[in-house]
């Protein structure tokens, strides 16, 4: 608590610096982060690191242009430099902006927000973890075929204080949990795997060791084990047009590519473009253009429960919201800034945030979900009478406007007259986002309803790494061309 007093105190004698340099606006960002994680491969640990990042960002607005330091120097003579370095950016930006700033003042917040956990996850021994990691690894590898078998855990701790010149006072403290395990069969030539409980890493959780618990590594092993071995003699996913059904760890990618990144304001106003490009949804679409069907209900969710896009309050201060994205198919609304917000004429929804102490903030996705309908998979599946189930990313290809899309999973199951049949490895599928969200043709509930969090969201540059949100149910879609004619239409790209 002694430690907390000081850093605040130093953080408050930062902003009065800001204020006495004659700063429009300022704020001051202090970060301390924790982050673990531990990897068992083929019955060896293969990775043990504790990694702890601490320091101060200062932004400073001078003369309609922004400024920002950044340090480590937690004293009163480092941050008073850095808060001058600040202002002196900001200063020498104004002499060549062709366009000053619009940051609109907003009241002071005061208030906390903390992850509610069961179980702290740095509280449980390395020992234990390590026995957990070693027993699922053992189960995921029991078959001659399986060739690397790979266990992970992965938790963070981030703390955070916030002062601005408009009087904010905010504290956070926020745990993210998280595991995964991947089997990679091999025979002859072949090569396939098999991820749980999401491709591509760890999914997270913002939640204490209990969401670890509950994935259950050592009880998936054996489906997981089995299913990386099945698709070693599959049948390749055929080529066609045909109703296709997402599960929600690919649904999870779906959400994030092709709904996530068009409604990020910076993209659309042309401020985020070099490293992964703009969005089709101008300024002139809200209210109007018809994103999908009736079915899809979109929403962008900063106080979801257990969402690693979820927080009290962004990195300006400004509370956390739930802003509606997609309502019965219409396109409304746009993750923002203050400033970015400012130039539509709307309130900022609280999307800024930062990669740690010495990062500028950047509108990041919240937790981005597709709203349940109604029945369960199975309704979906006996409603289709020919189609293709498909289950957990394995790659992914998008154009700089958010429109062109091919993604890979790493299986597939064929549905004949209602019914699962067969497993198909290596399928692809391809499409054009208003018109691939337009034949949505159905949404299971609630009960299916499953959050991922994604840990490796990459915007800016340099570049800065995000952990978002994204839930689902199964969803199903219509005329949606399959197979490795889908992979040639987009160029074999990943």
């Amino acid at each position: 608590m002694e430690q907390r007093l000081r850093e605040k105190s130093l953080l408050n004698e930062a902003a009065s610096a800001l204020k006495r340099s004659k700063a429009d606006y300022g704020d001051v960002r202090w970060v301390n982060e924790t982050h673990e994680m531990l990897v068992v491969q083929n019955g060896a640990v293969g990775h043990i690191g504790t990694a702890v990042s601490v320091g101060c960002a200062v932004r400073a607005l001078v003369g309609g242009a922004w400024g920002f330091s950044s340090s480590s120097r937690m004293t009163k003579e480092g941050l008073k430099s850095t808060a001058a370095q600040a202002v002196a950016m900001a200063k020498a930006c104004a002499q060549v902006n062709g366009e000053r700033v619009a940051f609109p003042a907003s009241a002071p917040q005061r208030g906390s927000y903390r992850t509610p956990v069961q179980v702290d996850p740095f509280s449980v021994g390395i020992d234990r973890k390590l026995d957990y990691l070693f027993w699922a690894n053992r189960e995921l590898r029991d078959h001659p075929n399986i060739k690397t078998a790979t266990t992970a855990l992965e938790f963070f701790k981030t703390e955070k204080l916030f002062v601005s010149t408009e009087g904010s006072q905010i504290h956070q403290e926020i745990i993210e949990s998280g595991a995964s395990m991947e089997a990679i069969a091999e025979m002859d030539d072949e090569v396939q795997q098999r991820s749980y409980p999401a491709g591509n890493g760890a999914c997270l959780a913002q939640a204490g060791y209990e969401y670890v618990k509950a994935l259950d590594l050592v009880g998936q092993a054996s489906r997981v084990r089995q299913e990386a071995v099945v698709l070693l003699r599959a049948r390749e996913c055929p080529s066609a047009i045909t109703t296709v059904i997402l599960m929600p760890d690919q649904m999870a990618l779906q959400l994030h590519e092709s709904c996530g990144h068009p409604v990020e304001l910076d993209r659309v106003l042309g401020q985020e473009l070099s490293f992964a490009g703009g969005s089709f949804l101008d300024p002139e679409k809200s209210g109007k253009f018809r994103y999908g069907s009736k079915r899809m209900n979109v929403t962008a969710d900063a106080q979801c429960a257990q969402g690693v896009g979820t927080f009290g309050y962004d990195d300006e201060g400004v509370p956390a919201q739930t802003t509606p994205i997609v309502r019965e198919g219409i396109f409304l609304g746009y993750l923002s800034s203050r400033e970015s917000a400012a130039r539509i004429r709307q309130n900022s929804s609280g999307a800024m945030r930062a990669d740690g102490w010495n990062a500028m903030p950047l509108i990041r996705m919240t937790n981005v979900n597709l709203e349940p309908g109604e029945g369960s998979l199975k309704d979906l599946i006996a409603d289709t009478r020919n189609g293709i189930l498909m289950a957990t990313n394995k790659s992914w290809s998008i154009d700089d406007l958010r429109l062109n899309f091919q993604f890979g999973t790493e299986i597939a199951w064929e549905i004949k007259k209602g019914r699962l049949g067969q497993p198909f490895k290596n399928p692809v599928y391809t499409g054009i986002t208003p018109k691939f969200w337009g034949n949505l043709s159905g949404v299971a509930g609630p009960k299916e309803w499953t959050l991922y969090g994604v840990h490796n969201c990459g915007k800016g540059e340099p570049v800065q790494t995000m952990h978002t949100g994204h839930g689902s149910s199964p969803a199903r879609f219509e005329k949606v061309q399959v197979g490795r004619l889908a992979y040639r239409q987009a160029g074999g790209r990943r």
